[in-house]
């Protein structure tokens, strides 16, 4: 076993800096990508010749290191010498289970590819000037379907995929270096929140909607917060009468969180699930997520209830939380209502709601204009 630093001359007085790496009978090559003068005549060149080889000597430390732990083998060399981009595909499939995760990073994959052009990046390309001119490319590149910048909150999903690969890549023994926790994220840019007022939601459970189905769903989620997702999969099994308070409640495990949810709901909620059935039938049996579907939640919320916001599924969970705040309910609670993992995610729920600042407005005294 051993590991040698190698110069290879070039042009121009210049020698590049290679390792020549000897393991187990087999001999492999790594080019440092790094060069040193081969006649130093200034200070800067003396310098540059110094800490370059400085360099070079802590890379060395770092190839022997990972032999002597096992993360050499004769078939692929150093495991920083596998290809990034087909663990990170993998991690990608790995996903599959959770469309909404599984879509990001197939999208953060395609973006990865497209700025790689055709090179095969591997662990040891990955540092930090590599993160850096990802996420560089992921703000200014013109890559979408109109020729545009991506947002910037997708351009934070897919630079924190690649983050999260590395780290993976780091928990897996792969890289004994995270060069992700040395890059800054993306700051993400908050998303206005469309959200029905009281009175609109009452006008809606007054107007008729061609899919019956999907208007029940709808309200059930304005009156109880609950995702689309965990609508979708509720069993019977999962609406439980609690003796002890006297009150219906949801026990479900949340899609997106994975974290458990004892969900008190109101009678109102109750009604829209209809008849009860067998424990392990879905209580919105049929309903489905489709762009026709969606079409549909808006015509109703549009053209057949008048009431002119462009409306999706989810803006039935941001109503829940808007009416819980303006109807005095404290934050704390709000956020465990919501199955919320930080507080911080509820509180921008605090900044569309305008009661609580109109009230303290209105203590300004007359002076008299």
């Amino acid at each position: 076993m051993g590991v040698k630093i190698k110069k290879n001359k070039l042009k121009n007085n210049r020698s590049s800096l290679s390792l020549d790496i000897y393991h187990q009978g087999v001999s492999r090559y790594e080019n440092l990508k790094m060069f040193t003068y081969d006649n130093p005549k200034s200070h800067l060149e003396k310098e540059h010749n110094k800490s370059t080889l400085a360099l070079a000597e802590t890379i060395k430390a770092k190839r022997i290191l990972e032999m002597q732990e096992s993360h050499f083998n004769i078939h692929t060399g150093f495991r920083g010498q596998a290809s990034f981009l087909e663990y990170f595909s993998k991690q990608a499939k790995e996903r599959k289970r959770n469309a909404n995760s599984y879509g990001n990073w197939v999208s953060a994959e395609k973006h990865l590819l497209a700025f790689a052009n055709g090179k095969n990046i591997r662990f040891c390309d990955c540092d930090e000037n590599f993160i850096e001119g990802f996420k560089k490319y992921l703000q200014t590149a013109k890559v979408t379907k109109s020729k545009t910048c991506l947002s910037t909150n997708s351009a934070v999903s897919y630079l924190n995929k690649v983050k999260a690969a590395l780290t993976q890549a780091f928990n897996d023994r792969i890289i004994l270096d995270n060069p992700g926790k040395r890059v800054k994220g993306i700051k993400a840019e908050e998303n206005a929140r469309e959200f029905l007022l009281e009175e609109e939601i009452k006008k809606l459970a007054k107007t008729a909607c061609s899919y019956p189905m999907l208007k029940d769903a709808f309200l059930f989620s304005c009156l109880t917060g609950i995702r689309w997702s965990d609508i979708n999969k509720l069993v019977w099994k999962e609406v439980v009468y609690s003796e002890v308070e006297q009150r219906w409640k949801i026990h479900f495990r949340q899609k997106k969180t994975k974290g458990l949810q004892y969900h008190p709901i109101s009678p109102e909620a109750y009604k829209l699930l209809g008849e009860r059935q067998e424990d392990e039938e879905r209580v919105f049996k049929g309903l489905k997520y489709s762009a026709w579907n969606n079409h549909l939640l808006q015509e109703w919320v549009w053209k057949d209830a008048n009431i002119k916001k462009k409306i999706t599924f989810h803006c039935a969970r941001h109503s829940y939380a808007t009416l819980l705040l303006t109807s005095g309910g404290d934050i704390y609670t709000v956020s465990s209502l919501l199955g919320h993992q930080d507080l911080k995610t509820t509180e921008i729920y605090g900044k569309i709601i305008s009661t609580q600042k109109n009230k303290v407005v209105d203590l300004l005294p007359i002076i008299g204009i």
